[in-house]
């Protein structure tokens, strides 16, 4: 017993005073892990809504694509202001450039082409964000290293923000018949892929990002790493972007060559248990099956509403099952701030926080109000 303590009224006094200071510990940045928190994300981030002459078109040949896509967010920067930690950015390859530069949706509608890209940016080499090519084309930000420098201007002016999730959907939407003149996509081939990582370092520099090689760190594998100590603390992982590449059928080029990640940028959306495995996405997953995957180390990416379907419903269900079920990212078409129109459904943590202790697996004592930012 520290003498202090033995010049205490009592041994009591004692005992609660030895109490305070350990939860007070527990409450630090240094005892909460980077997957011991839950984070609200948005769907399709950079989607600014569908351009005039294409909603009018689906609406009378397609009503039911049209209200799937009938959903809209603002800036990515007004989204990080608003407490938004995941974005999403859906890309295309091109090379070349002026692959999409000219789409069809845009010869719809009044100004044409020249309203569409002033700038020529569409013209030019580089990874393109977009939802459908021709059809839902209308983004935020563009293009992929235009949103990543919104991004790393917002994170540098504030440089103790929670961590941001960046989710990465590499696409390949085939042309739709009927479409004029609709583009082909470019392949994600590993030349692409390596593209794709070059991109993202040439905006945001290795001090700034938590990578593969970072958590796997002494560990052979993901798995193992995740299921240890492998995630940063939260206060380690402050003012840093983690990289999520969203779909399957690019992992195993991803991987080709780089063992459990080794050298990439990006977690892939892995199967547990596979070496590259310390991200997995279970968008309509049982709360307890992705609740098993949070207790094993896994980051895990679910959805609370898609297709607008509880934007217009108003239910609750999948979003309160999200939230509890520990998943650390609970991804959105309609953030607290943006709630659908038509019932007034929206996602939020309490107090609209950018974070929360997990509800699965944060440590004893973690207190909201000592990881909030």
């Amino acid at each position: 017993m520290p003498p202090s303590c033995r010049v205490l009224a009592g041994l009591s006094v004692c005992m609660l005073a030895a109490a305070s200071a350990a939860f007070a510990a527990a409450d630090s940045d240094n005892d909460v892990r980077l997957n011991q928190i839950q984070v609200i994300g948005t769907h399709n981030s950079y989607h600014a809504g569908l351009a005039p002459g294409v909603a009018k078109l689906l609406q009378r040949v397609n009503p039911k694509a049209f209200e799937e896509l009938d959903y809209s967010h603002g800036d990515l920067t007004a989204q990080f202001d608003h407490g938004i930690r995941q974005v999403e950015l859906d890309i295309f390859a091109d090379a070349k450039g002026g692959r999409f530069a000219h789409p069809y949706g845009a010869t719809l509608g009044a100004g044409g082409l020249a309203a569409f890209d002033p700038q020529g940016v569409m013209s030019k080499p580089g990874f393109k964000v977009m939802h459908v090519q021709d059809i839902d084309y209308v983004s935020n930000c563009q293009p992929f290293v235009g949103c990543l420098r919104e991004i790393r201007a917002w994170s540098r002016a504030h440089p103790h923000h929670v961590p941001i999730f960046i989710l990465v959907e590499t696409k390949t939407q085939p042309p739709i018949p009927g479409v004029p003149g609709m583009a082909a996509p470019e392949p994600f081939t590993a030349e692409a892929l390596d593209a794709l990582d070059a991109e993202i370092r040439s905006v945001f520099p290795a001090r700034e990002m938590i990578t593969p090689d970072q958590v796997r760190s002494r560990y052979a594998t993901l798995p193992e790493a995740v299921a240890h100590d492998g995630w940063p603390t939260l206060k380690a992982a402050r003012g840093k972007l983690i990289f999520l590449l969203d779909q399957t059928n690019v992992t195993a080029t991803y991987v080709a060559g780089h063992p459990a990640l080794a050298g990439r940028v990006l977690f892939t959306n892995a199967e547990p248990g596979h070496a590259d495995a310390a991200f997995v996405e279970q968008n309509d997953g049982a709360p307890e099956a992705v609740a098993a995957l949070v207790k094993q180390g896994y980051l895990v990416r679910t959805r609370s509403d898609s297709d607008t379907k509880e934007g217009r419903s108003g239910s609750t269900v999948q979003r309160d099952a999200a939230l509890r079920s520990g998943a650390q990212i609970v991804s959105t078409d309609y953030p607290w701030y943006e709630p659908a129109r038509w019932t007034g459904y929206s996602v939020s943590l309490p107090d609209h926080a950018p974070l929360r202790c997990n509800p699965v697996t944060a440590p004893k004592g973690c207190k909201a109000a000592t990881v909030r930012e």
